[in-house]
């Protein structure tokens, strides 16, 4: 490896490993395989973001440019590209869609910028509106994409509290069913209900620009951290939490909350 652009000695590291030469677990991978490895270090450079870990992301972007690259080594051993093709491709791309930069477009707003996005990739891709999306994102990223896109045509709710009002339609719609007796639920009506309420509190968040990933996670923190409280409180007593009443598991819990709130 003689290159001294760390770009390029990166490049060379993908293709000795992959050489006969290289590495006999990186030479057994192929395209398929390293799909949940992206995934994974995608997630991985989330969380160091979260953290606000700068050391962290660093490592984390490193390894999420690994697999990029090591995914286009494979891609140049089948003679389709090489990572080179991937850079001018993304280059071109971010120059079309920025034509308020780049060309004689004037835009007032973020929101515009975004209008004009999707119209730009409607024209590119030649497909409907909703299309680009990825089968593949989790659910609640995907209600946030999809409705984006359809936002950006117009079709949205205008403020939030309409929402809202939305949420507590589909909530009341899911007490319905929930409150058949167990012989008479149907339970594709219940999955079918319950992802409306869900798709609606996804849209709140959209519209109070709030990360509903971010939110979810910050509460499943809360709960862990009061849940540990929990069981230290029920530990010093002697008590072992599956152990507890009802109501002692309540009154643990609400000592844990005044614990652990800020």
């Amino acid at each position: 490896m003689g290159n001294d652009h760390p770009f390029d000695r990166l490049r060379e590291l993908c293709a000795r490993l992959r050489s006969p030469e290289g590495c006999p677990w990186d030479r057994e991978q192929t395209l398929e395989s390293l799909r949940a490895y992206i995934v994974e270090e995608a997630y991985e450079v989330v969380d160091a973001i979260t953290a606000g870990e700068p050391e962290a992301l660093a490592e984390e972007l490193g390894d999420l440019l690994f697999q990029v690259i090591f995914v286009a080594q494979l891609a140049e051993e089948q003679g389709w590209f090489d990572v080179l093709k991937v850079c001018e491709l993304i280059h071109a791309k971010m120059v079309a869609r920025h034509p308020h930069v780049f060309g004689d477009v004037r835009v007032a707003s973020a929101q515009e910028v975004v209008q004009n996005w999707e119209k730009i990739k409607k024209n590119e891709k030649k497909r409907g509106a909703l299309g680009g999306v990825p089968e593949s994102l989790p659910a609640l990223l995907k209600t946030l994409r999809i409705t984006e896109k359809a936002a950006a045509l117009g079709f949205d709710w205008e403020k939030p509290e309409d929402v809202l009002a939305k949420v507590r339609e589909e909530v009341e719609e899911l007490a319905q069913v929930v409150g058949r007796s167990k012989d008479e639920r149907d339970e594709a009506k219940l999955r079918e209900e319950l992802g409306d309420v869900l798709f609606s509190i996804a849209n709140v968040a959209r519209h109070l620009r709030v990360d509903p990933e971010a939110a979810l996670q910050a509460a499943n923190r809360k709960f862990a951290q009061r849940f540990a409280a929990m069981e230290a409180l029920a530990s010093a007593r002697g008590w072992s939490l599956d152990g507890c009443t009802m109501e002692q598991l309540e009154a643990l819990w609400q000592q844990a909350k005044a614990q652990t709130d800020p």
